[in-house]
């Protein structure tokens, strides 16, 4: 029998990930039609707080077939990469068509034995120490460190009977859901301080029809912004670093990821400092983001953002920014949308360039912005109290999985 770090329960044992799951299985011959439609997963396809597939892709058989990582439904998937392993990008593949996928060269697959469920896997690579002593094996250069599959083979997990499994594994999923409803009030919070802003927003901003104050007018928000759509198949560059402005990453805080070509499944627009992006997905959240970052490395964004870059100097980009978050420029573009009802509706790009905005004087634009920079930094420090509630549930998580490898759930 195996030692391990600590004393485990009478029927527990440790044992190797090697010996109870499949590293990197070999790839069957798959006899399919160049078109048929096949499951692919990219590294931002993985949410790293939730260790879910949250956005896989549908591509033809011919274009995955090769230069891919090939998984089978319930395998695990493990980011090998930095800073993607340090994050949490792992997940268990499910609801796969045809009960197979491909995915980023990045992911190590591991494929559960008889012996172990895929769960059980899924929450023993989630733990932080799993993850502190895979970054400790890294091998690679800076920038390219990946978690060797020797690593995996020979780690160390503790393995209760597959009845102990489940019964641990399904009270982790009841704790999980308590830490999840948190969450989910810690997302009200903030849009509560949301609420503040705009607000603050209706009280600066007329509303189209009404008299403007003297010095003021109407314009169409293509008089004074052009769409730029410059686009780049990071896929070219596979070793090549960028910064990618998504939908997920602005919603985790509003901070461009760091990727490389090689993870980015598609298409994907150029953008520079002096832009601003704005989101064409689910027009009831409005998503606004200023590049200010002036970086070596190339940034990128989803197609998913239009990219607006003033096109006069009578037009102050954080100006623009707060324009494009008021309701009084929401409500003309969300009258005309594409796509089913719910999170999947998308804005039309000429309807948004139509809208009009108020345009004060540059003086007025900058004392408007100064203004509500200022209910801003309110809002900053209320959401600065729900990131320290984050960090404890993160906390609460981890402590939730180390009892739980330890017998102690």
């Amino acid at each position: 029998m195996t030692d391990g770090p600590y004393k485990l329960p009478e029927g527990w044992r440790w044992v190797r990930l090697g010996e109870v799951c499949r590293i990197n299985p070999r790839r069957p011959r798959l006899q399919l039609e160049a078109t048929e439609p096949t499951a692919f997963v990219p590294m931002a396809a993985v949410d790293d707080e939730r260790g879910e597939i949250v956005s896989s892709e549908v591509r033809p058989f011919e274009q995955v077939r090769q230069g891919y990582t090939y998984f089978e439904e319930g395998d695990v998937l493990f980011a090998k990469i930095t800073p993607c392993m340090e994050n949490g990008k792992s997940a268990i593949a499910k609801n796969l068509l045809n009960g197979f996928g491909f995915g980023s060269t990045e992911f190590h697959v591991l494929r559960p034995s008889d012996s172990v469920f895929s769960e059980w896997i899924w929450l023993f690579v989630r733990r932080k120490d799993f993850r502190k002593a895979a970054k400790a094996a890294f091998r690679g250069g800076v920038g390219q460190q990946r978690v060797p599959a020797e690593f995996l083979k020979e780690a160390l997990i503790p393995l209760p009977p597959l009845s102990e499994q489940r019964r641990i594994v399904a009270k982790v999923e009841a704790l999980m859901a308590r830490v999840r409803e948190a969450r989910r009030l810690r997302a009200e919070a903030r849009k509560d301080a949301e609420r503040l802003i705009q607000a603050a927003l209706a009280e600066v901003f007329p509303r189209p029809g009404q008299d403007l104050p003297i010095g003021w007018r109407w314009v169409k928000l293509g008089e004074v912004a052009t769409n730029e759509r410059h686009s780049i198949d990071p896929r070219r560059f596979a070793d090549e670093e960028f910064l990618l402005y998504s939908i997920p990453a602005y919603d985790k805080g509003m901070t461009p990821e760091r990727v490389y070509g090689k993870e980015v499944g598609s298409n994907k627009l150029l953008v520079k400092a002096g832009q601003c992006l704005f989101s064409k997905l689910n027009p009831r959240i409005p998503r606004i983001w200023v590049v200010e970052t002036s970086d070596s490395r190339r940034q990128i964004a989803s197609t998913e953002f239009m990219v607006l870059t003033p096109s006069t100097k009578s037009i102050d980009l954080s100006y623009l920014a707060t324009a494009l978050a008021s309701e009084v420029f929401l409500d003309q573009v969300r009258t005309d949308v594409t796509g089913a009802t719910g999170s999947r509706q998308r804005l039309k790009p000429d309807r948004v360039l139509g809208a009009l905005i108020p345009l004060p004087p540059l003086e007025e634009q900058r004392r408007i912005v100064a203004y509500l920079d200022k209910i801003q930094r309110q809002v900053t420090a209320l959401k600065h109290v729900q990131a320290e509630t984050e960090a404890e549930l993160r906390r609460l998580e981890q402590a939730i999985l180390d009892k739980a490898f330890r017998g102690e759930l």
